[in-house]
């Protein structure tokens, strides 16, 4: 058997139909990993808008992503909808916000076009991971949201490195908004051509208001939402308390701090990791129940903040701890992203995928609010603060464990009971 036959083997046997989604979600997430770290700073040196207002409008898409979760998972389920126009719906719309992104010179269109991405990002996620789950079975599914969120990964950062290369070659930062765009729009291609309409036709249709009032009723749902909450703020504050951390208080010698070059190859390490252990990682949880795969995210992300507290203390900033807390994180986040979804897919009602998914989204939408909320308070605070916000971030997962230990109690009793 030679490599390739090797490599084919060892890859998950999944729907082909997904095959063709993940590459499209990889294609469109290199056009998102050209936007994300660098639009910021194109309207702030450039367009000449002030900091706070890049700021005010970049938030304003967790507004209307909002409003495309709830919408998005509600009318995936509706057989008049369904996921298919979700999706193509979600890519159109992503793709006219970048087109008002390249031709903004003010902001108002710059928020006009925050708010147009805000809601095509929001439409988009409960409808694909309703597709994963469709095209899926109990065996295979949590291999195939590690696939999913593989591709996320890879795709971001190969978007990240090629758009630090073509500013820097190039200066044409408004070609991160035609190449966004046009990522999109071959994702909406992909999907007209390729990919069916997955929704089971024969299933009870439900009123949406109906829908919502029984997954609100939902107990395991309902104890699990804080939990969801805490890991996707720790996910946050990964993204953003982290570099303000290390590039404000932590000295790598006694008169630097963590620079721009040290921390972009701390975070390619981190990316690199989260591709590479995806499907490691999720295949050795397979033996647990999704509570405590999820325990064991939540621990690693407590090992995480405490060598994250040790690289600013006891080690002076030295770049391996640095790294090290980072490979834990990584850990922490492949084995959290699979499990959450399939644990969500598990406690949902076919007909209801949609809704449940897309209260999972909003926990998305909760943790990536108050992650850079409360990081940003403590990373603008005196040294004791910020060193102090990881041990309390620490403290925090014990709430996670409690919750998760909790959950894995009631979800047995209902699978006795059955």
């Amino acid at each position: 058997m030679n490599l390739t036959q090797k490599f084919s083997a060892w890859l998950p046997r999944i729907d082909q139909r997904l095959w063709i989604l993940i590459f499209g979600r990889l294609l469109s997430q290199v056009g998102t990993g050209f936007v994300m770290f660098y639009a910021a700073v194109f309207f702030v040196n450039q367009v000449g808008l002030s900091p706070s207002a890049v700021g005010f409008g970049i938030g304003s898409e967790s507004i209307s992503g909002v409003v495309g979760r709830i919408v998005g998972g509600t009318l995936a389920d509706s057989p008049r909808w369904g996921r298919r126009k979700i999706l193509l719906i979600s890519a159109a719309i992503s793709a006219l916000a970048d087109v008002v992104l390249t031709f903004s010179h003010d902001f108002p269109t710059f928020l006009l076009g925050n708010l147009l991405m805000g809601l095509g990002v929001g439409l988009y996620w409960p409808a694909t991971e309703a597709v994963v789950a469709d095209l899926t079975n109990l065996q295979n599914r949590s291999e195939a949201f590690a696939l999913n969120r593989l591709a996320d990964s890879l795709g971001l950062g190969l978007g990240v490195v090629f758009g630090g290369w073509l500013i820097a070659a190039t200066g044409a930062y408004r070609a991160m908004f035609v190449i966004d765009g046009i990522s999109f729009t071959i994702f909406l291609a992909v999907i007209y051509k390729a990919i069916p309409e997955t929704l089971n036709p024969h299933q009870v249709s439900l009123p949406a208001l109906k829908g919502w009032a029984i997954a609100l009723r939902d107990r395991p749902l309902l104890i699990f939402i804080p939990a969801n909450i805490l890991f996707t703020t720790y996910l946050a504050l990964l993204n953003t308390a982290l570099p303000l951390y290390l590039t404000q208080f932590v000295s790598t010698t006694p008169a630097q701090t963590f620079n721009p070059a040290m921390l972009s190859l701390l975070f390619a390490w981190y990316i690199g990791l989260c591709v590479l252990c995806q499907l490691p990682v999720i295949r050795s949880l397979q033996r647990f129940s999704y509570p405590h795969a999820l325990m064991l995210s939540a621990l690693s992300w407590a090992l995480g903040f405490v060598l994250i507290w040790n690289t600013g203390r006891v080690t002076n900033g030295h770049p391996l701890w640095a790294g090290l807390a980072l490979a834990v994180m990584a850990i922490a986040t492949v084995a959290y992203t699979p499990s959450a979804s399939s644990l969500i897919i598990h406690l949902a009602p076919e007909s209801l995928r949609g809704v449940y998914l897309s209260i999972n989204s909003l926990c998305w939408a909760a943790g990536y609010f108050v992650g850079p909320t409360i990081g940003g308070w403590a990373m603008g605070e005196p040294r004791a603060v910020a060193d102090g916000f990881w041990i309390a971030a620490l403290f925090s997962v014990a709430g996670v464990l409690l919750i998760l230990q909790i959950l894995a109690q009631h979800m047995q009793r209902l699978q006795t009971s059955d």
